[in-house]
């Protein structure tokens, strides 16, 4: 998780990774965690994670509390000064890496290989074991250098995923946007998911009552 605004993305994310059972490798960047505290009032602390996570990802996107229970013993947390962690090893098997949100700082950082923290190296070492890499951009308007970095990392194999929520879906709340782009990151990584009404051919199907 970088900078950028869009702590909602990543928590819908969290949460439907694992509630499809997926362990997770979570790192939160520096500058995410101003992010968190702007956006939620919650400061994450490393010697405090879990219960800063639990209380987090039980807020749905308006903010207000919820009933989503964290299975903690699912995550591990690596800061993001660690550069001797886990993930900054191609040895350290994993199924790919989700950056959620990705700023256009975190783009650019991994476009040109700085792997200036545990998040640029993580990308950095996903890519060359070839792994999936998903980038969930959440900026706007974009610039000519943010473009071509973005080209880049789509020539090195990444998935470039603006978080540009579709109304098809029928949203009616915050939250059906937020977990649009969730899903369609979900199905960038090949993670099974119901976050959102897939498109079925049919005019108007979005506005017809979901079935359970």
């Amino acid at each position: 998780m970088s900078g950028a605004s869009g702590t909602p993305y990543a928590a819908a994310v969290l949460r439907a990774l694992l509630a499809a059972g997926e362990s997770v490798d979570l790192v939160v960047s520096r500058a995410s965690r101003l992010t968190i505290l702007d956006e939620t009032g919650i400061a994450f602390r490393d010697a405090h994670w879990q219960e800063d996570l639990r209380q987090w990802l039980g807020r749905g996107a308006d903010g207000k509390p919820g009933t989503f229970e964290v299975p903690v013993d699912d995550v591990r947390y690596w800061a993001a000064g660690d550069l001797a962690a886990g993930p900054s090893s191609g040895s350290y098997a994993t199924k790919g890496m989700l950056i959620v949100p990705a700023s256009t700082a975190c783009v650019a950082g991994v476009a040109l290989g700085l792997s200036k923290d545990l998040l640029q190296r993580s990308a950095s070492v996903t890519l060359k074991e070839g792994r999936r890499l998903v980038v969930c951009v959440r900026e706007t308007p974009l610039n000519g250098q943010t473009l071509k970095h973005m080209v880049t990392l789509d020539e090195a194999g990444a998935i470039v995923l603006p978080a540009s929520p579709a109304f098809y879906a029928g949203a009616t709340h915050i939250q059906d946007l937020v977990d649009f782009v969730a899903g369609r990151t979900l199905d960038a990584a090949g993670v099974p998911h119901r976050l959102y009404r897939r498109w079925e051919g049919e005019l108007g199907s979005g506005s017809a009552p979901r079935g359970d």
